[in-house]
């Protein structure tokens, strides 16, 4: 049976003018199979991002092929979706109008969208704060109006960049658990980047560690914990062996001097 989501030999060089080459990615290979949450770990500047950026078909790859559902990825499709770890939303608008942003610009009428946002701002937790606006909300609600808003477009893909990065220890904690909640609810494919082992092991059916630029896979983690999955369970011994088993193959990668950030994560 064939991936749900195929990266084969994918090589991407940014060339900026009167700047010396970047090679981001060279012979990045990846395999996810539907409804699977898929972690990517790797230092910094080695890719992680802008891999993000190909599979959501913002950035085309010199060479490689990168396929979902077996098609060809050529550009942005409705089947993808991203969550930013700087949350991007629209300062004038509500809750609400930022959950529809999506829906609208597909020209889905006023009625139809609202009754499909409100299901997930509810999944969210956010009901009762429809009308608030962004300057009201803790950055973990912000977070949330993000994931709902990307949601709502019911991607078959959900990509998220970091988008735990600003939070503090226990906001992240918190959305961690209601990401998997909701995972499990919309059922969908989740590829996840962050630089947290423990918090990739504790969300993932797979980790994927990277190596430093130019990106490659050096390895693919199975993380072979029983789901659901408590806060509990990050103490437990194979928890902590797979932290390590990352650990191992990741240290390598982080010689100074080779993971510098050129601004492709």
């Amino acid at each position: 049976m064939s991936s749900y989501i195929s990266a084969e030999n994918i090589n991407l060089t940014f060339r900026p003018k009167n700047r010396e080459a970047v090679t981001a990615l060279s012979e990045f290979n990846i395999d996810i199979e539907q409804g699977q949450f898929v972690s990517i770990v790797g230092p910094s500047g080695c890719g992680k991002s802008t891999f993000l950026n190909v599979l959501l078909g913002l950035i085309p790859p010199n060479t490689g092929v990168m396929s979902v559902n077996g098609r060809t990825v050529t550009g942005p499709g409705t089947d993808r979706a991203m969550v930013f770890q700087e949350f991007g939303l629209l300062p004038w608008r509500t809750v609400a109008h930022n959950v529809e942003l999506g829906l609208e610009l597909q020209g889905v009428a006023k009625g139809p969208r609202r009754e499909t946002c409100q299901g997930f701002i509810k999944m969210v937790g956010l009901t009762g704060f429809e009308n608030h606006y962004p300057h009201e909300l803790s950055g973990g609600m912000k977070q949330r109006v993000g994931l709902a808003r990307a949601l709502a477009s019911d991607p078959d893909v959900l990509l998220m960049d970091e988008p735990f990065a600003a939070l503090d220890a226990q906001t992240r904690d918190i959305m961690q658990a209601e990401l998997l909640r909701i995972w499990h609810e919309a059922k969908k494919t989740v590829l996840f980047v962050t630089h947290q082992i423990e918090e990739a092991v504790y969300l993932s059916d797979h980790v994927i560690v990277m190596t430093k630029r130019p990106g490659r896979t050096k390895k693919l983690v199975p993380i072979d914990l029983p789901r659901p999955r408590d806060y509990e369970m990050r103490v437990s011994p194979r928890f902590n062996e797979l932290k390590l088993e990352i650990w191992n193959e990741l240290k390598d990668e982080l010689s100074v001097g080779g993971d510098e950030d050129s601004g492709h994560a």
